[in-house]
């Protein structure tokens, strides 16, 4: 029982501890030095987390979609490699020159949500174009097949004036006049 007695007697009940000895608990144990370096660590978190949201975009809406342009021949359906893709606005003013891939007959690139003109040049084929219409986050596939250029119309034939016969009757007056 003696154990029993002197355990019950370390036993300090709970008091209450009235509010002002809490205050200046935390007055005492506060100090200038503290302060600064909270507020420095707090500073220290939100600047190297400013530049970490800055670094790695937020997912926005993209206002860009993009143009699939494939070109191939009208007669095989083989892909035109080397034909030129251009990307006008409605007043034909050029935007953009799309490069080929190598040897795919397709060109491929980004371009903003709205209305174009898009042109193949090629000098063995004719030229076609189509108005297209580009969503944001979408892609316009366009597929083109250009026919051969007609042949050049034959040069005009020269004809030339046969000469009179050395003893014609009109001869003599020719003559005169000249």
């Amino acid at each position: 029982m003696a154990l029993e007695d002197s355990a019950s007697d370390s036993v300090v009940p709970a008091t209450s501890v009235p509010p002002s000895s809490v205050v200046t608990t935390v007055r005492g144990h506060l100090s200038l030095t503290r302060l600064q370096g909270v507020a420095g660590t707090l500073a220290a978190i939100i600047s190297i987390g400013g530049a970490f949201g800055y670094l790695v975009p937020f997912q926005t809406k993209s206002d860009r979609g993009e143009v699939l342009a494939i070109v191939q021949e009208a007669r095989t359906g083989k892909p035109v490699a080397d034909a030129t893709v251009e990307l006008l606005t409605l007043h034909d003013l050029l935007v953009t020159t799309v490069p080929p891939a190598a040897g795919a007959g397709t060109a491929k690139t980004p371009m903003k949500e709205g209305t174009y003109r898009l042109r193949v040049v090629h000098p063995k084929y004719t030229t076609e174009s189509r108005q297209i219409y580009v969503l944001a986050g979408q892609t316009a596939q366009i597929q083109l097949r250009l026919s051969p250029r007609p042949a050049p119309p034959p040069p005009p034939v020269v004809m030339e004036k046969p000469e009179p016969p050395a003893n014609s009757p009109y001869e003599n007056i020719k003559k005169l006049f000249r």
